[in-house]
């Protein structure tokens, strides 16, 4: 008998899984979801550095794309439980070596006039191609990222049916790369447009996901920031679980999911704790982690046929995922020389910083497969000028992120060595851009690639994405054939994380849409059911 018993259990308490354990504490289940690290919400982290001083970093996730358009934020009152976002008008700014920028605004067409001072053709194929995406955007692509995904096939003859769909279909045979070369024409325009897609981890010269470019043209929504910090939005998805009686443990170690295998097909009853403690599920357990930590750690190899095992065994990362974090403590914000030129610049919300033509594309993934470090190629913001609360009066924080190979010369231990001196680079390019920034500085500390698993153990090789987006990891087939239902295999045994379709980054669509799946298997009322 266990010690204790639920209804379900939910393993990890990242923002998927507070967002399922919602849902199904809101259906009436006693639900519980066990938290190995000291707090929940995963990547959503808000870190108060030093200890005790009122600056506060965000050093995980911070960029959260339309986050309050997306359906389970609606329905589970999000803002009525603590969470407030912003979203500035200057969405991003990619400040150039000649202290000229490209401006990405919430306005279509203050964009659309930005690029025309590079190119008036680059400014009109910008306007075409939102106007001609926008359906395939909010008709196809929005739907199919907020439900659970078709098979193959069914989707194909479905998107052959209709014009959109067709259309669709042509311009994914391209690779983002191939694309933007066809459409775009100025070097930094074209570099600009890929980095947006590059930080979804997209692989840019894979045919089949040219769309990716012309559906990031035509969304109507852009980057949003919560106030008070990324963690917010895990407190408020906190306080919605409680108060629907459902309960969250951190400090939690697994050590193994019970399975009763008299069953026919074996079935999920529980898990064990690294401390032997026995805590049963009636009804099902869903997982959070990465599919090597769901079937290969916590189950015995027995319960599972070869060819699954061996399918999670190979699941892949993303080459280009992890970053390497500088985090400083400011007197002032920072002061960009191109602003002298465009006083609104010191509003940009997201600055972009040693990004000039695609050739600096090439470069950093030459870098990634070799193992070194790459030009540096920064993007980061400035929190306070925008939400002030994150800082003391009159203080300021700000960061940068680069993406970073993994594993360093061959071994990712390697950042523990480098990454101080790394940290100073980064500062000494970033100086270059803001001139003054290091007389402003009061403190500052780093995040390297290898500390992304040591606080997030299922960022597996430091992939904040939880898996490669490449064929045979995207839509029904993710997080491999046969496991993109969002169940995995053992009768009772789910999955909700990032792994899942539609993947990574603060979307909560992989928890929503286990939600739709396993609410439809409870029969109980779930997401779109009412």
């Amino acid at each position: 008998m266990p010690d204790v018993e639920y209804d379900g259990i939910i393993l990890g308490a990242g923002h998927n899984s507070l967002v399922l354990q919602a849902y199904l504490s809101r259906a009436g289940f006693e639900v519980i979801c066990l938290e190995s690290g000291p707090t929940v919400g995963g990547g959503l982290r808000t870190e108060q550095w030093p200890a005790g001083s009122g600056f506060l970093h965000n050093t995980h996730s911070f960029y959260h794309r339309a986050i309050t358009n997306m359906p389970w934020y609606q329905e589970l009152g999000l803002d009525s439980h603590g969470a407030q976002y912003l979203e500035p008008e200057l969405n991003v700014a990619m400040l150039l070596s000649d202290n000229t920028a490209i401006e990405w605004w919430t306005d279509l067409e203050r964009t659309a006039e930005s690029f025309a001072q590079l190119s008036e053709a680059d400014a009109q194929r910008l306007r075409v191609w939102a106007e001609d995406f926008r359906e395939i955007v909010d008709d196809i692509l929005i739907p199919e990222a907020q439900r659970p995904p078709r098979e193959p096939q069914e989707r194909q003859h479905a998107l052959a049916a209709t014009a959109a769909g067709r259309r669709l279909l042509e311009v994914a045979t391209m690779s983002p790369r191939h694309f933007v070369e066809q459409e775009f024409t100025h070097p930094a325009i074209q570099a600009g447009l890929l980095f947006f897609n590059g930080l979804r981890e997209v692989d840019l010269r894979a045919p089949g996901f040219g769309h990716h470019i012309p559906a990031l043209l035509a969304s109507r929504t852009k980057a949003q920031m919560c106030r008070g910090g990324s963690a917010g939005l895990a407190q408020a998805l906190l306080r919605v679980v409680e108060s629907s009686g459902g309960c969250v443990r951190t400090d939690t170690s697994l050590k193994r999911i019970l399975v009763d295998g008299k069953k026919d097909p074996p079935r999920v009853i529980g898990v064990e704790t690294a401390e032997g403690e026995q805590i049963g599920a009636r009804h099902f357990i869903a997982s959070g982690l990465n599919p090597q930590q769901t079937f290969l750690e916590l189950l015995d190899a027995s319960l599972l046929p070869a060819p699954w095992r061996q399918a999670a065994s190979e699941f892949r990362y993303n080459l280009l995922a992890p970053l390497f974090g500088l985090y400083l403590n400011l007197d002032s914000p920072p002061r960009y020389a191109a602003a002298q030129q465009a006083e609104h610049l010191h509003d940009a919300f997201m600055v972009i910083l040693g990004l000039e033509s695609p050739a600096d594309f090439d470069a950093m993934v030459l870098a990634h497969e070799q193992e070194q470090i790459p030009p540096t190629v920064m993007w980061g913001s400035c929190p306070t000028v925008f939400d002030p609360s994150q800082a003391p009066a009159g203080q300021h924080t700000a960061f940068m992120w680069e993406k970073v190979p993994y594993h360093l010369h061959g071994d990712a231990s390697t950042w523990d060595v480098y990454g101080k001196t790394h940290g100073e680079q980064m500062l000494d390019t970033w100086s270059r851009y803001a001139p003054g920034l290091q007389g402003q500085v009061l403190d500052h500390f780093v995040r390297t690639a290898a500390d992304i698993p040591r606080h997030l153990p299922n960022m597996q090789d430091g992939d904040l994405l939880v898996g490669a987006l490449s064929h045979g990891q995207v839509g029904y087939n993710r997080p491999f054939p046969g496991a993109g239902h969002y169940r995995g295999h053992l009768q009772g045994l789910y999955l909700c994380g990032s792994c899942c379709h539609p993947s990574g980054n603060i979307t909560g669509l992989p928890g929503y849409n286990a939600a739709q799946v396993l609410c439809a298997d409870l029969d109980v009322q779930g997401p779109h059911m009412g």
